[in-house]
């Protein structure tokens, strides 16, 4: 009978990461007692497990919105559109970095939380790769119109839930011992934007998770006239269901891990007809001598068989270019828009790729953000082999308008 895998959950604590245990069954979290870790990647030794990371809330965007339909095949659609309006456009090529969760739906109206996440470094994933990402305000269960604030990683957070439903989360620039007045202003300037929006967000209590029981709540209290409680902060849950959340790396990771997987198996299939075939002439060269002269007959007649499979072996290294992941030219672009910075209306109209050389052609509104994106390229480790040509870009009506070519010693004739 299989055992159940015991999931691990990666959740920014108050000053540092913290390492939960729980089992797929519905067992009770247990916090594993490991090294403080600032990052997950500084976290060096897990427990046996699978391992879901929930972001910190200083990490992602939360868009709350209403939508006059529905129709949940809409959502996602119309959740871009909203985030676009409002400035924020995630990397293409950074994986699944979007999610949106349904929170009240009727035939006409319904409410729904988008959620944008930026694009993730190394130093933000651990070392084993997660099975599964959420956000860490969706860890925590609540009930009833609840505000509730706590501490991540030195930074004080707050969510507001609606019936039990999360409707909206934030980082704030608050990192006192205890919520301070200038946090209560920016909880009370958040409900008010969400009010705007046509967005009931008014909790009737608050709540401060905190493992200090000397934290004061009295500015809470005062500033959003809410009966205040101070509490421990409660164990984290899995959210059913879980986001879709999954950065560009561990994406590529997981098809290479199917890839190995695949090409293991084929050769183990491979080698168990070999063996199995060889078996079976044995046993027959063993049973007769006529049967052995008649196999040394067949080996005679397939030695040829060799020289094709040389010939096989120089053709498959002449496809170099086209299986080779360092020449891939999804995987080539995707290293160039890793050097586009963010949030500077950059972009790539023309991008000419192969794997000796890479033309790339497109504009950006001002003129240091294309020079931004040319020191970008060559200090791009990923795109070291290029030698790139970097002239100054060109004024036009739409900004700056730019052609960079970068080529590699192969393009040397």
């Amino acid at each position: 009978m299989a055992k159940s895998s015991t999931n691990l959950l990666l959740v920014p604590g108050e000053t540092s990461w913290e390492v939960w245990t729980g089992g797929s069954a519905g067992a009770e979290p247990a916090v594993v007692d490991s090294p403080p870790a600032a990052k997950p990647s500084e976290i060096d030794k897990l427990p046996p497990g699978e391992v879901i990371l929930f972001f910190p809330i200083k990490a992602l965007t939360a868009l709350p919105m209403q939508v006059h339909t529905g129709d949940d095949s809409l959502f996602a659609d119309l959740a871009e559109t909203h985030a676009e309006r409002l400035g924020f456009r995630p990397d293409p090529f950074a994986g699944q970095l979007t999610d949106v969760f349904p929170l009240f739906t009727n035939s006409e109206t319904s409410t729904i939380l988008s959620v944008i996440l930026r694009t993730p470094e190394t130093e933000d994933l651990p070392k084993k790769s997660p099975k599964a990402f959420d956000i860490s305000a969706r860890a925590f269960q609540v009930k009833g119109n609840l505000l509730s604030l706590w501490r991540e990683l030195g930074q004080w957070v707050f969510a507001i839930h609606k019936e039990g439903k999360l409707i909206y989360c934030q980082a704030t620039s608050s990192s006192a011992a205890s919520p301070d007045a200038s946090l209560a202003r920016e909880i009370r300037i958040a409900i008010a934007q969400l009010s705007l929006q046509g967005l009931d967000a008014s909790p009737s209590r608050a709540t401060v998770w905190s493992s200090d029981p000397e934290t004061d709540t009295s500015h809470i209290s005062k500033t959003l006239s809410l009966q205040t409680d101070l509490q421990p902060r409660p164990a984290p849950v899995l959210p059913d269901p879980l986001s879709k959340l999954l950065p560009a790396d561990v994406r590529a990771a997981r098809r290479e891990a199917t890839k190995r997987r695949n090409l293991t198996l084929a050769i183990a299939a491979v080698a168990i007809a070999y063996f199995g075939t060889i078996g079976y002439l044995g046993y027959q060269l063993w049973k007769t001598n006529s049967t052995t002269k008649e196999l040394n007959a067949r080996v005679a007649q397939v030695s040829p068989e060799g020289e094709a499979y040389a010939l096989h072996i120089s053709k498959w290294d002449e496809l170099e270019y086209a299986i080779d992941k360092n020449y891939n030219t999804v995987d080539i672009l995707s290293r160039v828009a890793r050097s586009i910075p963010p949030n500077s209306g950059l972009r790539l109209k023309t991008a000419d790729i192969s794997p000796t050389e890479i033309r790339l052609i497109g504009e950006a509104p001002q003129a240091r953000s294309v020079n931004q994106f040319s020191q970008n390229l060559t200090k791009n480790n990923d795109l070291a082999a290029f030698d790139w040509q970097l002239p100054e870009p060109k004024q036009s009506s739409r900004g700056w308008e730019f052609v960079f070519t970068g080529t590699t010693p192969l393009a040397t004739p």
